[in-house]
């Protein structure tokens, strides 16, 4: 855990850059961290109201909305979000609302999450285990396989399975973190792929970090340490 000031008040951030707790959360935290992120005009009526918006949705719902319930309620395209968020929904809208993808309605502290392996009994045919973290991501990228990604869509219940056009936004989000080390943001996944967001919640309905990146073995990770 660690600790940033603004403003005489103190926020306990976790290593990605989120709130430890949500309930810390004001304004005056989503202007800092909209500075840390190279935002350095003020914040707009329209970035106010996405940020808002996604808070709202928390507590509505218990749960932090995915880009395709943020754009679709906002009548934005993926475009128009990336002009006001430029980092990334995740690295950008999310972090600066306070939330993080698995938040639920009752916070927990992520720093570190309990790993545990998937079991025998969750692998199809082949007797290998992988270590994931408390929300199911792999812990370690090299360890993925397509094995994986089959099962892990099967436990998300994936429409029709993993097709060719899944395999290509999979292997696009590997290739690209094996060159750079990086995560692609949802936008550079749109843009490089010739997508729109309703065709990728199509195929990865449950969100772009939460399922496209799950499947690939991968997990955003935000370097925080040139804000301190």
């Amino acid at each position: 855990m660690k600790t940033i000031t603004y403003k005489d008040k103190n926020y306990n951030i976790d290593d990605e850059g989120f709130l430890v707790d949500d309930n810390q959360w004001d304004e005056n935290f989503a202007i800092l961290i909209a500075s840390k992120l190279g935002m350095s005009e003020k914040l707009s009526e329209k970035h106010w109201a996405i940020i808002h918006f996604i808070r709202d949705s928390f507590y509505q719902n218990g749960k932090c909305p995915t880009v395709y319930e943020t754009c679709r309620a906002n009548e934005l395209t993926w475009l128009e979000l990336k002009e006001l968020f430029p980092t990334g929904y995740h690295r950008g809208a999310c972090l600066i609302a306070g939330l993080n993808h698995g938040d639920h309605i009752v916070n927990y502290y992520r720093e570190p999450g309990p790993v545990r392996p998937i079991e025998k009994s969750e692998i199809n045919q082949r007797e290998k285990s992988y270590r994931i973290d408390a929300e199911g991501f792999l812990i370690d990228p090299s360890e993925w396989d397509e094995e994986f990604a089959i099962n892990k869509a099967l436990e998300m219940k994936i429409p029709g399975g993993l097709t060719d056009k899944h395999w290509k936004i999979i292997y696009f989000l590997r290739d690209n973190y094996q060159k750079s080390g990086i995560v692609p943001t949802v936008f550079e996944c749109c843009e490089s792929n010739n997508i729109d967001l309703g065709d990728l919640e199509k195929l990865f309905p449950y969100g772009y970090h939460r399922s496209a990146v799950k499947i690939s073995g991968l997990r955003v990770v935000l370097d925080t340490s040139l804000w301190f």
